[in-house]
């Protein structure tokens, strides 16, 4: 029926302005693939607004189980692309796991992830916190407020447990990067032993984004990193207090990406181009005159066959607050960033940042040199893909060309110190230095090697 729908939707559409402009299209019916959550809205918008149909488009969205089943989708074919984790196409392509050439060439969000706690690891913690003068807790909260607890935990004997998404989810790095700030160290991967738990203080395992509230409740874990709306679940059903934003964590980091095939990129380049124009549409609608359209959005979002969480759960985050405790709410305006800030531009240092996270834990068992990280940066992420798009939408009226960053050579300024949590500049160009800088994880020639590190 949906399909029916789209079809009929298009024969009305094929007078449009923007239709009329667009590409000659090698393949015009595409099935993408996503998973539960709030940052998938660039594919439901361009879907719902009618952008993929503008472009001679007729789209199929279908939820995924999880991300291995998404990812496998993509590879096989039964997917001609996906709502992905940024390091899912990088990981594919240099064979960690799943091997296989994923490119992306449109960065779908930045920001919009949360780690929440259980109650009683939220009370256990918080008389390690700093109050402000209201009583409230101070943020950002530092992980060296669990370590205390943590250290607790293992004197009881008891393993300190947290859920993450995926091993190359940006919330496995994120909750890493978070513990290891605070001194607790997240665990080693290894050739031999990729459950990542190798010298572990907190052990991360996977539990899928819907699953996480129940698992939290049900006691398998005490905590967990995860996107929206799973941590404002928590707050509502009254089982878990995010203590941290992954925007206070490092501003404005960069999320998910829209994954396709090196293959389907070469063998259907106008179709390429036209759903990256569609979802460079959707971006801008998300975050045009100030938000302006959340509440919309937030209303598309809540629907059965997208994320399926209720309108107030979703809008908690959405339409720039968010909720710690219970009526503890924070002005967050750049929660969920979908164009602002040249969001939607797939940047090398993006890359280059999941990659390093990568060689810090042992995902990547040796040392690499700083061309080497240049090099997979540049084959997965495809700025000159999203560029062509743009100007077409520009040419056609649809977007404004100061929205772009035209003379970019694909890396970002270094992020300052003061805008992550240790305190620690990333810069991209420069992936070893970056490493070597950080206290906990492997830097210079070190390797994993049994239940140590050696070199």
């Amino acid at each position: 029926m949906k399909k029916l729908l789209l079809s009929l939707a298009a024969s009305t559409a094929l007078v449009s302005p923007a239709l009329a402009a667009s590409l000659a299209l090698e393949k015009d019916e595409l099935t993408f693939g996503f998973i539960k959550l709030t940052d998938m809205a660039p594919l439901a918008v361009a879907y719902e607004q009618g952008y993929f149909l503008d472009e001679g488009l007729f789209v199929t969205l279908e939820a995924q189980a999880n991300w291995k089943v998404l990812l496998d989708g993509v590879i096989g074919g039964q997917l001609d692309g996906a709502h992905m984790l940024a390091g899912q196409p990088l990981a594919a392509t240099i064979g960690f796991g799943t091997e296989a050439h994923i490119i992306t060439p449109f960065s779908m969000d930045l920001n919009g992830n949360g780690i929440t706690v259980s109650n009683e690891v939220w009370e256990m913690m918080k008389p390690n916190i700093p109050t402000m003068d209201d009583g409230r807790p101070q943020h950002p909260i530092s992980a060296e407020a669990l370590a205390p607890v943590v250290e607790q935990y293992k004197s009881e004997g008891k393993p300190f447990n947290m859920g993450m998404v995926f091993p190359v989810s940006t919330h496995n790095y994120e909750l890493r990067y978070w513990l290891a700030a605070g001194g607790l160290h997240p665990g080693y991967y290894s050739p031999e032993n990729v459950s990542g738990q190798i010298g572990a203080d907190v052990f991360l395992s996977v539990t899928p984004p819907p699953q996480m509230p129940a698992t939290l409740e049900a006691g398998t874990i005490n905590g967990y990193c995860v996107g929206e709306p799973w941590n404002q679940q928590a707050v509502f059903k009254g089982i878990g207090v995010p203590v941290i934003t992954d925007y206070e964590l490092w501003k404005n980091n960069p999320e998910k990406v829209f994954g396709i095939t090196a293959e389907f990129a070469e063998q259907y380049p106008n179709t390429t181009r036209a759903v990256t124009k569609a979802l460079i549409r959707a971006a801008i609608w998300l975050d045009e005159n100030d938000n302006a359209n959340r509440p919309e959005a937030v209303e598309i979002l809540s629907r059965p066959e997208y994320v399926g969480a209720d309108y107030d759960v979703i809008a908690n985050s959405m339409t720039g607050t968010f909720e710690y405790e219970k009526g503890d709410k924070r002005e967050v305006p750049d929660f969920n960033v979908f164009f602002r800030y040249n969001a939607t531009y797939p940047f090398y240092s993006d890359a280059v940042w999941y990659l390093t996270q990568m060689r810090r834990w042992g995902q990547i068992a040796e040392a690499k040199s700083d061309s080497w990280y240049d090099e997979v940066a540049k084959s997965v992420y495809r700025p000159d893909i999203y560029l062509e798009a743009a100007k077409m939408l520009v040419d056609e009226g649809l977007a404004d060309s100061a929205d772009f960053p035209w003379d970019s050579d694909g890396y970002k300024a270094a992020t300052p110190a003061e805008d992550i949590i240790d305190g620690i500049a990333f810069d991209g160009r420069t992936p070893n230095a970056y490493l070597e800088s950080l206290p906990i994880g492997l830097k210079g020639e070190q390797v994993v090697v049994g239940a140590g590190v050696e070199g």
